[in-house]
C-alpha cells in the first residue's frame, strides 16, 4: 500500500514541517492510519510527527476525538462537518501539534448510496491557530486505489498547510 511514491512524498512533507518548525498530528478513518504510516517510515519523523487518530467507527470518532454524536446523526460520518470536527478534535487531544489533517470516507467496495458513492472521500486540515478548511474527491478504482489516492491528498493537504504556517 505505501509505495515508492508515496513515501518520497512523506519524506518531502517531512523536510516541510521540519523547515517550518513545526509539528503535525493526523486523524484518520477509511486510511486506517496510512498516513500517520507513511510519515513515521522516515528515520526522525518524531520531530515533526505528534502522532495520529485512528477512528474508524463513529463511536472512536466522539471518544478519541470529540466528535459530536449529533453531529454524525445529522451529516453522516462522511461530511465536511466531521471532518472539520476530527481535524480540530486532533489538535485539542495533540498538544504540541501545530497542524492536523483528517479523512474520512467511503473507500468500498460496498457501503455507498447516492448520495454518498464509494471513492468519496472528505479531508480537514487545520492550524493551531484555526486556519484550515475541507474539501472532497471523488477517487476511483478498487479499495485501495481509494485508499492511496486519499494518503497522496491528505499529504499534499499537510504540505499545503505547513507552507501557509
Amino acid at each position: 500500500m505505501l509505495n515508492d511514491t508515496i513515501l518520497a512524498r512523506a519524506a518531502e512533507v517531512l523536510d516541510r514541517l521540519r523547515g517550518a518548525g513545526v509539528r503535525a498530528v493526523t486523524a484518520e478513518s477509511c486510511t486506517g492510519g496510512l498516513v500517520a504510516a507513511a510519515l513515521t517510515h522516515h528515520a526522525g519523523s518524531s520531530d515533526m510527527v505528534e502522532g495520529g487518530f485512528v477512528t474508524y467507527s463513529n463511536g472512536m470518532k466522539s471518544a478519541l476525538l470529540g466528535v459530536p454524536p449529533m453531529l454524525l446523526v445529522r451529516h453522516g460520518a462522511v461530511s465536511a462537518e466531521v471532518a472539520a470536527s476530527m481535524a480540530r478534535g486532533a489538535l485539542a487531544h495533540a498538544p504540541d501539534a501545530d497542524l492536523a489533517v483528517s479523512i474520512t470516507g467511503i473507500a468500498g467496495p460496498g457501503g455507498g448510496t447516492m448520495e454518498k458513492p464509494v471513492g468519496l472521500v472528505w479531508f480537514g486540515a487545520i492550524r493551531r491557530d484555526g486556519e484550515g478548511s475541507t474539501i472532497s474527491r471523488h477517487f476511483t478504482g478498487d479499495r485501495a486505489a481509494i485508499r492511496r489516492q486519499a494518503v497522496e491528498q491528505a499529504l499534499d493537504l499537510l504540505a499545503d498547510l505547513t507552507d501557509a504556517a
